[in-house]
């Protein structure tokens, strides 16, 4: 009894042991932001990761496992290459939970009293990946200028330390993605970064070997493609009125409404039937013969405008929008109706783009609203990253799971460790073909939400937090003034804002 008080509670032996190991513990949240990148799919279906650890410098990454299967204890020890990649150095199991831990603290004193920082694997210079956004040397009136403040206001550091940890890994097929990123399509690609990082928080493997489609992905049993598109806007289309105040641009309701049924469709319909017409079909690639097929698509066509739009993609989609009224009894009563055209200014299209010659051969539609940089800016945020006098909020709607609602939930919170999370694939929406040659297995993208037209109308399926729509909100704690507003900014903000 005297000897177990002196040796303090379990809680303090193990602060005594962190502390003697030159080790500190990590969020499931930063521990993510660096590993997230490496992590086979495999892991997670052989361990369940419990605690993380690093050394005070952060050169060494620990994790603890449970194996799923003989319930027993390990660890594993992660440092970086010559890449700067986080990657296993060290790896032992078969333990009880206690000896793993103290093996995990054994191999953190052993590495950090080696002084080594950089652990080679053996193939850093034969691997393609590694991407720096970054490093630039042009003029700043040829940058995009949303990329040139990601690099110029300290309110962006969470989402440059966490675009920056990503792009250790990612391949530039191309080779033009480090350019286009800082100059002409900044848009284009960070949608792209954006699917990369969902794609791989939900488990998938994940390959960049082919120029066209953008990705392959693969659960081990199925494979799909998919090719990254946004609906970018037109030179016909009026300006909007500049921003006051330093507030987001919104759109009047009324507004809202009639460009919901003209132009929004349209945009999103010119984005997606390219690629439908593309000289060479992207279904005739012998990589592509005989798998599913999926158009990723964003809405960057107007400021803010990912805020509002989705609702015109799923008309557009399936050629049908949906009126609801309340019975005598209450009771919500949806009835579908069918769109023959969608027009805006003289210009035409038909409805119905799963309806459409040669459509048979895309599998899905792809969207989300969350695909821009105040996104990357959160999940850097809760990771860790940043100023220590930033405050970032957000607020939106999300779905209501109530058969009976027909308007959405708002939501308002402070995107904060331990308070909220958030995931990469949060708010994604894959709207599948009735017609298509090779449906994709929902269960293959799970947690997100799926839609299908099933006699006559949409029906779905949507997670417990479904965001339609949110807005950013980035601000600084100012010695003399107290709480300002550095920026406001949206998921959707087009053009990168």
């Amino acid at each position: 009894m005297g000897e177990a008080r002196r040796r303090g509670t379990k809680a303090q032996r193990v602060v005594a042991l962190l502390d003697e190991s030159g080790v500190v513990q990590m969020t499931a949240e930063r521990y993510n932001a660096y590993v997230a990148w490496t992590r086979s799919p495999i892991a997670d279906a052989i361990g369940i990761e419990l605690e993380f650890f690093s050394d005070k410098a952060e050169t060494l990454i620990g994790v603890l496992i449970k194996d799923r299967f003989d319930r027993d204890f390990g660890f594993v020890i992660l440092g970086r290459d010559l890449k700067g990649r986080f990657r296993c150095i060290d790896v032992s199991a078969s333990m009880t939970r206690t000896d793993a831990r103290h093996a995990l603290f054994a191999s953190f004193r052993k590495h950090i009293a080696s002084g080594e920082a950089v652990f080679s694997q053996g193939d850093e210079t034969t691997d393609k990946a590694g991407v720096d956004l970054f490093n630039t040397k042009l003029p700043v009136n040829q940058l995009h200028p949303a990329f040139h403040m990601l690099c110029a206001r300290p309110h962006w550091v969470p989402a440059r330390a966490i675009m920056s940890e990503m792009m250790r890994h990612y391949v530039d097929v191309d080779g033009n993605f480090v350019e286009q990123f800082q100059t002409t399509a900044f848009d284009s690609r960070i949608w792209e970064l954006y699917l990369y990082a969902a794609l791989l928080e939900l488990g998938l493997f994940v390959k960049k070997e082919h120029e066209a489609p953008d990705f392959e992905v693969s659960n081990g049993r199925s494979k799909v493609f998919i090719e990254a598109v946004i609906a970018g806007p037109s030179p016909h289309d009026p300006p909007l009125d500049p921003p006051k105040n330093g507030m987001p641009i919104r759109r009047t309701p009324e507004e809202i409404k009639e460009l919901l049924k003209t132009r929004a469709p349209i945009r999103f319909g010119s984005a997606l039937y390219s690629k439908l017409n593309r000289k060479t079909k992207y279904w005739d690639l012998e990589h592509v013969k005989g798998f599913p097929l999926v158009f990723a698509v964003a809405d960057f066509h107007e400021e803010q405008s990912m805020t509002w739009t989705s609702p015109a993609l799923l008309e557009y989609l399936y050629g049908v929008t949906h009126e609801f009224i309340f019975d005598d009894a209450g009771q919500l009563v949806i009835t579908p109706l069918k769109i023959e055209t969608h027009e805006y200014r003289g210009k035409v299209i038909p409805s119905g783009y799963f309806l459409q010659p040669g459509a048979e051969n895309v599998s899905a539609v792809l969207f989300s609203s969350s695909g821009t940089i105040s996104k990357f800016n959160r999940m850097g945020h809760l990771a860790g990253f940043g100023l220590p006098n930033q405050r970032i909020f957000r607020s939106g709607v999300k779905h209501r799971h109530d058969p009976n609602a027909a308007m959405p939930a708002p939501f308002f919170h402070e995107v904060k460790q331990g308070l909220v999370t958030e995931t990469w694939a949060e708010g994604l929406s894959m709207f599948h073909n009735p017609h298509a040659k090779h449906p994709v297995d929902p269960d293959m993208f799970p947690g997100i939400a799926h839609h299908w037209f099933v006699g006559g109308q949409v029906k779905s399926w949507l997670p417990e937090f479904h965001v339609y729509n949110s807005f950013t909100w980035n601000m600084g704690i100012d010695d003399k003034d107290g709480l300002r507003n550095e920026l406001a900014l949206c998921d959707a903000g087009a053009k990168g804002k």
